[in-house]
């Protein structure tokens, strides 16, 4: 969830004040690692989700604002564009309550907000790209009101100099030029969150940097943007464009991008901050008046403001977050890689498949990320985006191997066995981790069901490509509803 800004110029000297507080957040963070002053004894899970806004007839609604007021719930908030939402599911254990407790707590706050999302002649919709979005639903106007994102869209600009350019081959080809980083809102995501103890977090985040790509394989679910049909995943190499902040000739001096893989498997969950420090200008350089070394000379836990700002303005697909929860501090993962929807069943199943398998990876006496370049990883995540679960990923011991297979045989019974360590019991692991193995041995997911769905109604119902995109839409829709899960939606 964004934090909240007001609009401004920023000065010479704001940007150096900003850098010096930087320095002095992460000093404190150094200092309260090595007091072990964080929360580790109650670990938690939680969820955020973002959403897209449709009128009746599956076109973007620009209604964000309209929307919140009718949800009238604080767990619900705008995004980066008029036609997004978002929803952050308050924190929890793993097991409390089992995954229908917590199936029935998500699908309760969705049809909630669906249905005074309605009353103002809106509907909610999860997936990763909205299909019926156009390239002209993207401009400056369908930025949200919400300062920040003006703020930051002027800042990411003057960075750059120049226009964004995006550019995706696929199916089709796009390529064109934007004026606004509005084209990242095309992206909506679902976001897990994983508490863990500082010394845990090393291994829990290189984890989940190695299973980046069979993640995204297994749940694509963004196949077509402005009426183009691109990768499994177009919304990885989207929003990798749409937030950088670098000109070419800056991009060849090897600067790193905003939305960024990483270039290393990590020690300490310090290493990230660090990183973020050392390479990124500050976008959005406020400072707090709070002092963090004096509050921590006081024995109080201090916010780190400036820290956990300049974190949220670089999009790691694992991002390591600080935050204060009841007067004690806390560290999490915040994964960051896979789609919104399509339904709430798929990404409890997604959820499960996640926090299992980085479990058992944790445990094993010879971690993967000492078996596999860093790099390999990174391959994995952009091959799988392209071809979603048709793709062949690189796994050590196996090679380069289909998806369906690599899971399968290997990665399934390791989620299995991670839930079981976690205390999850076969009842409830069963019919989550069953949807991941009949994925696999359907090869269907989001991303199957729309291009195959799309290509069906334009060839029953001989319409153009944008009608097709609404009738699949408004059909999706209605799957989304039924809560069955994606594999089982029939095409016909």
């Amino acid at each position: 969830m964004g934090r909240d800004v007001p609009a401004l110029v920023f000065t010479r000297e704001d940007r150096r004040r900003y850098r010096i507080k930087m320095q002095e957040c992460l000093d404190a963070f150094a200092q309260m690692l090595r007091e072990a002053r964080f929360e580790s004894e109650r670990p938690q899970v939680g969820l955020e989700i973002e959403l897209n806004l449709v009128d009746a007839e599956g076109e973007p609604a620009m209604r964000n604002s309209d929307a919140l007021e009718a949800i009238a719930d604080p767990a619900w908030e705008t995004e980066l564009g008029r036609f997004n939402l978002e929803v952050n599911i308050p924190p929890r254990s793993l097991t409390a309550g089992g995954p229908d407790a917590w199936e029935s707590e998500i699908r309760a706050a969705l049809n909630h907000a669906d249905e005074r999302a309605r009353s103002v002649g809106t509907q909610l919709i999860m997936t990763g790209i909205l299909p019926t979005l156009r390239q002209e639903d993207a401009g400056a106007a369908a930025l949200s009101e919400n300062p920040r994102y003006r703020l930051l869209n002027d800042q990411i600009f003057a960075a750059r100099g120049e226009d964004l350019r995006i550019e995706v081959d696929g199916v089709d080809r796009l390529r064109t030029y934007a004026d606004t980083i509005t084209p990242e809102a095309a992206c909506t995501s679902t976001q897990f969150h994983l508490q863990v103890s500082p010394e845990e977090f090393a291994g829990y985040w290189n984890a989940a940097q190695a299973i980046a790509g069979v993640q995204v394989a297994l749940a694509a679910n963004s196949p077509f943007l402005f009426g183009k049909e691109l990768w499994h995943e177009t919304r990885v190499p989207l929003f990798e464009q749409a937030t950088d902040t670098r000109p070419e000739e800056i991009k060849v001096q090897g600067v790193r991008p905003r939305v960024w893989f990483g270039e290393r498997w990590i020690t300490s969950v310090f290493d990230l901050f660090e990183e973020n420090l050392r390479y990124f200008p500050a976008l959005l350089p406020l400072c707090d008046e709070q002092s963090p070394i004096e509050t921590l000379d006081r024995g109080d836990i201090p916010d780190l403001g400036e820290l956990t700002l300049h974190n949220g303005t670089i999009y790691r697909w694992n991002r390591p977050v600080y935050a204060v929860a009841g007067d004690r501090p806390h560290v999490r993962v915040e994964n960051r890689v896979l789609p919104a929807g399509p339904t709430v069943a798929d990404t409890l199943a997604n959820g499960a498949f996640y926090y299992g398998l980085t479990r058992a990876l944790v445990e094993e006496e010879r971690p993967v990320w000492s078996r596999m370049s860093f790099a390999a990883a990174e391959e994995n995540l952009h091959t799988a985006a392209r071809h979603g679960i048709e793709a062949r990923l690189y796994w050590p011991g196996t090679g380069e191997v289909p998806v369906p297979e690599l899971v399968l045989r290997r990665l399934l019974p390791l989620a299995h066995r991670g839930l079981e360590l976690s205390g999850m019991d076969a009842a409830w692991r069963e019919p989550l981790l069953g949807i991941i193995e009949q994925r696999c041995v359907t090869a269907r997911n989001g991303a199957t069901w729309q291009k195959e769905t799309f290509h069906r109604i334009r060839a029953t119902a001989h319409c153009d490509r944008h009608e097709a995109l609404r009738r699949m839409t408004l059909l999706y829709v209605d799957y989304m509803h039924l809560n069955a899960p994606v594999h089982t939606w029939p095409v016909d």
